[in-house]
């Protein structure tokens, strides 16, 4: 298991088996570079507002999506710049400075029907910032996720969000 601690405990006579992975673990193991030229890509079905909020999930259900579809060929290693600049390309009012673009991953809930949804980071245009170079890979995205990009236009502030916080 690669160095990872397990720990098991008897709880209510069933057998619980919990994996613990620690900072080192996690710092040993890179991303492995993706070649771009040998590694076919993935298609990524992106859903976008310009009201500075992500879609709500029942927009997703029933085997529907919301209209708003932009369809791009990627890779995993496919940074939240790198999709914002897809993005901007395709919508010319997103590309005016100060534009927020707040990213969050949509996948199928396994434990109930429908879908749930995770915000994963957030770029702005013209501006460099933290989640740039955040990848696809690194936040545990699958190839049939969807993503939500809510833009918010740089007059408007973005929508308070639990990943922003005050140092």
């Amino acid at each position: 298991m690669g160095g990872a601690r397990r720990d098991i405990r008897q709880r209510r006579g069933k057998m619980a088996v919990e994996s613990r992975v620690t900072q080192e673990e996690i710092k040993k193991e890179p991303e492995k570079p993706i070649d771009r030229e040998k590694t076919c890509p993935l298609l990524l079905r992106v859903f976008t507002t310009n009201n500075g909020r992500h879609h709500r999930m029942d927009e997703f259900s029933r085997g529907n999506v919301p209209s708003s579809e932009l369809q791009i060929y990627t890779w995993m290693d496919a940074t939240l710049k790198e999709l914002t600049s897809l993005v901007k390309e395709v919508y010319p009012e997103a590309r005016k400075k100060g534009t927020h673009f707040n990213f969050a991953i949509v996948f199928t809930d396994l434990k109930r029907p429908g879908y749930r949804v995770k915000e994963i980071g957030s770029t702005m245009s013209g501006r460099k910032g933290t989640d740039d170079s955040m990848t696809l890979q690194s936040q545990k995205f699958q190839i049939g996720d969807y993503l939500d990009i809510a833009i918010t236009p740089p007059n408007r502030a973005p929508p308070p969000s639990s990943r922003m916080r005050p140092y």
